[in-house]
């Protein structure tokens, strides 16, 4: 028996779509109101602690040929903790929401960081707490970019 042979058309790809403001969901919108969902991630990632995320952040800056030494200093820059008080949270393996509660002064420059993490603008950010983690996981991303300490710093 001879197998049929079926052929597909062609088909033109379809244009991607530009992502601008208004194609973003309201939830995400700047201004918008945080819905009930997004509360519940909120509390949720506002939980976790910081000892279990912490060596993820060193794994990430490592394997990019940094060091958990630089890891350190960008989280002192922007909480004002020393070493030995950066080492007592985790220690005491607090949450992300008491390790803020508890950072001598966050950095006056911390509000020139400025981009996109997980596909929300840092600016973007109305709630305080969420702003200060993102900010964080920001400096770890330009860390592990291979950005130059002095400019993550914002110096």
């Amino acid at each position: 028996m001879a197998k049929k042979v079926t052929t597909k058309k062609a088909t033109k790809p379809k244009a991607a779509k530009a992502k601008t403001a208004s194609a973003r969901p309201k939830s995400m919108s700047a201004g918008a109101q945080p819905t009930e969902r997004m509360m519940k991630n909120y509390q949720r990632v506002f939980a976790m602690k910081f000892a279990k995320v912490y060596p993820l952040y060193v794994q990430k800056a490592v394997g990019k040929n940094r060091t958990k030494e630089e890891v350190d200093q960008v989280i002192r820059w922007l909480t004002g903790y020393t070493q030995k008080g950066l080492q007592q949270q985790i220690d005491k393996e607090n949450d992300f929401a008491t390790f803020f509660a508890e950072a001598p002064a966050m950095h006056p420059n911390c509000s020139l960081i400025q981009g996109v993490v997980c596909g929300v603008r840092i600016e973007d950010i109305e709630d305080p707490l969420m702003r200060k983690m993102r900010y964080l996981d920001k400096l770890v991303d330009e860390l592990a970019k291979g950005r130059a300490m002095e400019k993550i710093l914002r110096q």
